[in-house]
């Protein structure tokens, strides 16, 4: 009779390593998802910038007989979506839009932001905040959860 068994299967010196090998794996790849994550939010935000700034160019020209809007008269004349009109409260992509007319002088000008709804730590949606007005131009700043003030500061792709 043979009493020699035939054993299969990992020791677990082999799992430890591999194991090992995976956390090595996930501590360079986290990193990099989590800052793709967040370039991928700036884009939105930027590209949510330029629509609104479209859209209020179209609302003066017409529905607004000269004066801008905020995002729920953008949203009421089909210019912008729910999603990006209701931001304020549910953030789309991160950041929570809004539009505000010049109280002073609707029909010369409004401003159009974007703050991050997380600014700092593992879990920021962006690393920027982004401002427009009536020049069409985008300008950002350093992230923060309170939105630019003025259009002013940096401009995108300088």
């Amino acid at each position: 009779m043979n009493t020699n068994k035939r054993q299969e299967g990992f020791s677990l010196i082999e799992l430890l390593i591999v194991v090992a090998i995976i956390g090595i794996i996930a501590a360079i790849a986290i990193p990099n998802l989590l800052a793709s994550k967040r370039a991928a939010n700036e884009g939105s935000a930027i590209a949510s910038v330029r629509t609104i700034t479209s859209a209020e160019a179209t609302y003066q020209a017409t529905t607004g007989a000269g004066a801008y809007g905020s995002l729920a008269n953008l949203n009421g004349a089909g210019l912008v979506d729910s999603a990006l009109s209701g931001s304020a409260v549910t953030p789309k992509s991160g950041y929570k839009f809004v539009a505000t007319p010049d109280a002073l002088t609707p029909n010369a000008q409004y401003l159009a932001t974007a703050a991050t709804s997380v600014a700092t730590g593992l879990a920021a949606t962006g690393t920027r905040n982004f401002a427009s007005d009536a020049t069409g131009v985008i300008y950002w700043d350093v992230a923060s959860t309170t939105a630019m003030t003025t259009a002013s500061g940096n401009v995108i792709g300088n």
